[in-house]
């Protein structure tokens, strides 16, 4: 089953079960995915770049809770958070902390990076093989320190 179909099945799920939360947060996502696929003029979108779109609504999601935060809105920073939730059931699972930094070591070691002025090679590197599976800023920051 692809991604799209999954999405397809939960926003049914959550119609039927009155979820409205999750429905919303589901029907944000397909929107997101049929705006991609009529840009392209394609009939169905690869799981890759349907992940890359979810990735990103949900760091909007993120993005904004930080801000409702900021301004004292908790309770619309806890909306936004909810929806984050219902999105990321939809990404793989994210690398643990050990995990990144084998990662990265190893990405390092396959460049022969040893200084901060090979930082572009080790993360363009990382950026291919971690799609998906680390945070970008995370992945840069696990780089940084592994470099200096």
């Amino acid at each position: 089953m692809s991604l799209l179909e999954q999405i397809n099945a939960d926003m049914k799920s959550a119609m039927k079960a009155k979820e409205k939360d999750k429905l919303q947060a589901i029907r944000s996502a397909k929107t997101a995915l049929t705006l991609e696929m009529t840009k392209t003029g394609a009939s169905e979108i690869e799981d890759a770049a349907a992940v890359k779109i979810i990735q990103k609504l949900v760091k909007q999601r993120k993005d904004a809770a930080d801000t409702y935060k900021g301004g004292g809105r908790e309770d619309l920073a806890e909306k936004e958070l909810l929806e984050m939730s219902f999105l990321e059931v939809y990404l793989p699972a994210q690398m643990s902390d050990e995990e990144l930094t084998v990662a990265v070591q190893k990405i390092i070691a396959d460049t022969g990076a040893s200084s901060m002025k090979e930082m572009g090679k080790v993360m363009g590197m990382a950026t291919k093989q971690l799609a998906g599976k680390a945070d970008g800023k995370a992945v840069a920051d696990k780089v940084k320190a592994l470099l200096s």
